[in-house]
Formats: structure tokens, C-alpha cells, sequence
């Protein structure tokens, strides 16, 4: 085998291969060991099949597997000559392949570019220092109050309020329409929390237990049932019942439960448990910024597969997150606008992504497998699904190297904010430096039936 290799840009190489027919006749005859050793065929014993007749008889898919194995050996030993750090697939284009004849073929992919990276070692930047306020404290402490709340029918007569949660049932009409799919029985949301439209919820805000309202209702244009998106729409609703949320009391019974002996150790550890929240966003802003500064002294040429793989992972995003509003993707546009508006962004992380990858190059930092199976942990916890599911998941699409990259890219930007010169100033110093800056994204950011909640919008 011989193969050449064209530089097409500075990121992207082609490589020609040459395969002399003796080559593939040895491929041909391996993939033919293999394939009749379990061979059963009438008149031979289990794998004794002469070759010619297994070659004649499975010839097609004998030659399919032979090229694959031949083409597998030569990816490993070209691209481990080529010593080349890969951030594409490999684009295949074959010739013939058959017995006796020379094979030709060749295949592309895209490189992680050649960087120049600027100084990164002591760069000043100044980090806010984080404060806890009492009110904080006490909002963190209703929420965990609210976390271990039950649920308790209202006795009395009256409206709902704000946080309750009301059973309603409700029938839409179209004019004098009935619009069966989309009205439902017993239905329960939280009144007050955005979980419905205004209009509906304006109607069942008038209601007591027991009474039935009508109002129209206008679902908004990009509603994600389109047969009522945009239309204002006769409602008919009866609330049924009224929960409210009953708060555990912070006594003696409830605190042991979490190892606890009186309400300002919960306080205490709820101070700690803020101070740190708000140290690592203080510090994420931070790092935001002297990433900044390296990468605008840096001139790279990205590999545009990396480019076009972001880009759908935010569109992939904003999707979802339509979805989840109950909200029609379509008003995003087509897909060539879709691809137009996010490419400078989608330019912005890859960039950002190979110049740490550089920097991590240049530190010698490594990722075990330890490291990997806490990170698909944490990220399992946060979505809420089975760590060896998202593992599976991972490996079958290909992700384990992003996922290692990910966890490289982390660990150069902390080094670089090891290496900065931090001044640690008040927040009334900061606010002019940080006025209108947003909280970095997190590396790692993912349709429900028709009805009048603002989740279905």
C-alpha cells in the first residue's frame, strides 16, 4: 500500500491510496477464513467449504467485509503515521474492489489547526467578592421548606391564590365548534406561576370551588397546536377544587431528619452552601474574561465540520426549548437562516474550544477514566437519567472524545485562572465592569399535548 497526502486547507488533508492487487487477493482470502468457519453447507462438513465455492457463492458480501477490514487497517496505520490530531469523520470515496485488480481510493477529514497561542500566564483580571445577604438565606430556606410541603385541599370559599394549585376542567369552542382534542377534564396546574396563558387564567382566577366560568381565550401565533395557534377561542371552565402548599414547620422532628439541631445551623449551612454558589459564578465571569483576551489575539482557521456540529447542537437547543415552551419551531425560520444566525456563535465556541485544547496541549494535561465516568455521573444527575443510559449514549454517537475534550478544555481554562493575577475587589466595584454581562453557558446545555398552559404556547 502507498498513499499521498494533499493539504486542501490548513485544517482539511486528503490522503490517496494506492493497493496493489496482491493486497486485496490477501484480503479476500482472510475475509474468507473467517467467514467459512462456521459456514454450514450441504455436502461439506461445518467449515470445511472449499474457498472458491464460499467466494462464488457469498462473493458480494465477502468482498464487502474484506474491503472494510482492508480499509480499517489502512485508517489506523495511515493516520498513526500521520500522527495528525483528527476533529472530523472520515469522508471515504472507494473504487472497485475486486480479486486481481490494483484498488484505489481516498479519504478526507479535517485537523485541529496549528495555533499560536498568545501569553496566557499572569493576565490581571478582578473577581468580585461575594457577599450573603440575610434575605437570601431566608428565600433559600423557603424553597427547601417548599421542597418537603404537601399539598391540602382548601375548605374555605374562596379564589385562588398565587402558588395554589387548581384542578379545573375545560371545554373549547371555535365558535360554536366543540373542540374535543383540545379540552380536558381534571386537569391540575399552578395558578399564578406562568404555567397558563393570561386569558385562562384570568377566567379561573374569578371562580370559587364549585362555580363555572366562560371567557375567551387567544393562543398565541406560535402555539404548538397549529390548528388553534392564533385564534381567540370561546372557553367554558369549572374549577373543581384548590390546593395549597403547607409548609413543614423548622421544629425539632423536621431538622433531625437532615441531621440538624436547630434552625441557625440550617441558616449556617445554607450561608456556606450560597457563599459557594455565588464564589464559582463570580469565578466563572472571571474566566469568561481572560478567555476574552486570549482569544482576541488569536487568528485560526476553524475546521468547518466542528462549526456545522455546533451549530446544530444550538439549534438543536433552541428547538427544544420552543417545545418545552409549547411554542411551534417553525417561527425560527428555515434551516439555511437557522445555520446563517447562529454561525457566528457557533464560530465563537470553537474557537474557544481549540485554542484551550491548545493550551491544555502545551500543559501536558490528561483526563482519566475516572475523571470521564464523574463527569457522564454529574451530568446524569442533572438530566435526570440512568449515568450507564447517557454512557450508551455517548459511545453510540460517537461522543466519547467531545466528552474527553469537554473535560480538557475545563481543566486548561482552570490552569489559566491558576496562572492569573486576581484582584479581588467589593461589588460596588465591579458594577462598571460588569455592567450588562451575561452568566457563561454551561458546555454541557436539552411536545406535550395541546391545552391553555403556557407550556404549550
Amino acid at each position: 500500500m502507498e498513499y499521498k497526502v494533499e493539504e486542501l486547507s490548513p485544517v482539511k488533508r486528503k490522503v490517496n491510496v494506492q493497493v496493489p492487487a496482491e493486497e486485496v487477493n490477501a484480503a479476500i482470502d482472510a475475509a474468507i477464513i473467517l467467514f467459512k468457519k462456521d459456514l454450514k453447507l450441504s455436502g461439506f462438513r461445518k467449515g470445511k467449504v472449499p474457498a472458491y465455492i464460499v467466494e462464488s457463492r457469498f462473493k458480494d458480501e465477502i468482498y464487502r467485509q474484506a474491503e472494510t477490514d482492508l480499509l480499517n487497517v489502512h485508517f489506523n496505520e495511515i493516520l498513526g503515521e500521520l500522527n495528525l490530531k483528527l476533529v472530523s469523520e472520515l469522508d471515504v470515496d472507494t473504487k472497485e474492489f475486486t480479486r486481481g485488480r490494483d484498488y484505489e481510493y481516498s479519504f478526507t477529514f479535517e485537523i485541529r489547526p496549528e495555533i499560536d497561542l498568545p501569553e496566557y500566564h499572569g493576565l490581571k483580571a478582578r473577581e468580585r467578592r461575594v457577599k450573603v445577604k440575610e434575605e437570601e438565606v431566608e428565600r433559600k430556606i423557603n424553597v427547601f421548606r417548599e421542597a418537603f410541603s404537601r399539598l391540602e385541599t382548601v375548605k374555605e370559599d374562596r379564589k385562588p391564590k398565587k402558588g395554589d394549585v387548581v384542578v379545573v376542567s375545560f371545554r373549547l369552542f371555535d365558535g360554536e365548534t366543540f373542540l374535543k382534542d383540545v379540552s380536558k377534564d381534571f386537569f391540575e396546574f399552578y395558578y399564578g406561576m406562568g404555567d397558563a396563558l393570561e386569558d385562562f387564567e384570568k377566567i379561573v382566577g374569578r371562580l370559587t370551588p364549585g362555580e363555572e366560568g366562560v371567557g375567551e381565550v387567544t393562543f398565541p401565533e406560535d402555539f404548538i397546536n397549529k390548528d388553534i395557534a392564533g385564534k381567540t377561542l370561546r372557553a367554558e371552565v369549572e374549577l373543581h377544587a384548590i390546593k395549597e402548599r403547607i409548609l413543614p414547620e423548622l421544629d425539632e422532628e423536621f431538622l433531625a431528619k437532615f441531621g440538624l439541631n436547630s434552625v441557625e445551623e440550617l441558616k449556617d449551612r445554607i450561608r456556606r452552601s450560597l457563599e459557594e454558589e455565588k464564589k464559582g459564578f463570580e469565578k466563572s465571569l472571571v474566566q469568561k474574561r481572560l478567555l476574552d483576551m486570549i482569544l482576541e489575539k488569536v487568528d485560526v482557521v476553524l475546521p468547518e465540520s466542528m462549526v456545522k456540529k455546533q451549530i446544530k447542537i444550538m439549534i438543536d437547543r433552541e428547538v427544544e426549548r420552543l417545545e418545552r415552551q409549547g411554542k411551534d419551531p417553525s417561527i425560527l425560520g428555515s434551516k439555511e437562516e437557522l445555520e446563517e444566525k447562529f454561525r457566528k456563535e457557533a464560530e465563537e465556541v470553537v474557537k474557544a474550544q481549540l485554542v484551550l485544547l491548545e493550551i491544555a496541549d502545551r500543559e501536558e494535561l490528561t483526563v482519566t477514566n475516572e475523571e470521564v465516568d464523574r463527569k457522564i455521573a454529574m451530568t446524569a444527575m442533572e438530566m435526570r437519567v440512568d449515568p450507564e443510559a447517557l454512557r450508551e449514549f455517548y459511545i453510540k454517537n460517537n461522543m466519547m472524545f467531545a466528552l474527553r475534550d469537554s473535560i480538557l478544555a475545563d481543566k486548561a481554562m482552570e490552569k489559566v485562572y491558576e496562572y492569573a493575577e486576581i484582584e479581588y475587589v467589593d461589588e460596588e466595584d465591579m458594577d462598571s465592569e460588569t455592567s450588562g454581562e451575561e452568566e457563561p453557558s454551561s458546555s454541557e446545555e436539552q411536545a406535550q399535548e395541546s391545552s391553555p398552559e403556557s407550556d404549550q404556547k
